[in-house]
């Protein structure tokens, strides 16, 4: 774990739950009255769910990996899903962290494969988040239609076991292989992913491509 002096249920610049649009977001989606248990179930699935996961809006642009701006785009990679729902926890005071490992992706598209030159996958993020005494991490990633289209097994949570990407898809395939942990953060290191991630995949750019059309292709 990568401690900082940032109090782990803070907003932050990247973490700015306080702004109007997450406050609203977390209203239409919980409520006070349920445990912070269930909300954080709740927020989790709305994360999951209302932000399409599309990995060719990957970017280094500072101000896209706010969760203010992640909820506004309505469509991102891991990283900044994970952003706005480390962002969403502590918007009901749940204390959360940023996590952080590298996995090898069986299921890339074509593009991203000759783009990135490699199926694996740096600094794939989740979150970490305090429930009950229990620090649970989370991975709300795949939307649920990305995983009904692509025979995908959806990530479920349940505030108690974590939420890890699954080794296989629904047909036995190897889907996600965890090969490197590179640990959990109090607050984004964004010095540190874009410095790594500009030497990794420096032409790593695909906004004008479908990936949802590219993955149908893949798996026909």
């Amino acid at each position: 774990m990568k401690s900082s002096n940032t109090p782990l249920i803070s907003s932050t610049y990247f973490l700015d739950y306080e702004h109007s649009s997450i406050q609203e977001f977390k209203k239409t989606h919980t409520d006070d009255n349920r445990t912070k248990k269930e909300q954080a179930i709740d927020l989790y699935y709305a994360v999951r769910d209302e932000i399409r996961y599309d990995p060719y809006t990957f970017s280094m642009e500072k101000e896209q990996f706010k969760a203010s701006a992640v909820l506004a785009a309505g469509r991102a990679w891991c990283v900044p899903k994970s952003i706005l729902y480390a962002a969403c926890c502590r918007s009901i005071e749940l204390p959360a962290r940023l996590g952080f490992a590298d996995v090898k992706n069986h299921l890339s598209t074509e593009r991203m494969r000759k783009t990135m030159k490699t199926n694996v996958f740096h600094w794939h993020g989740y979150a970490s988040v305090l429930i009950e005494n229990h620090w649970v991490k989370a991975t709300p990633a795949f939307n649920i239609e990305l995983c009904d289209k692509f025979n995908l097994k959806p990530l479920e949570f349940d505030g108690t076991k974590d939420s890890l990407y699954h080794a296989f898809d629904t047909a036995g395939n190897k889907h996600m292989e965890y090969i490197h942990d590179r640990g959990e953060y109090d607050n984004f290191p964004f010095e540190e992913l874009t410095k790594s991630c500009l030497e990794l995949y420096p032409n790593a750019k695909m906004e004008d491509a479908s990936f949802e059309d590219d993955v149908e292709a893949e798996v026909a």
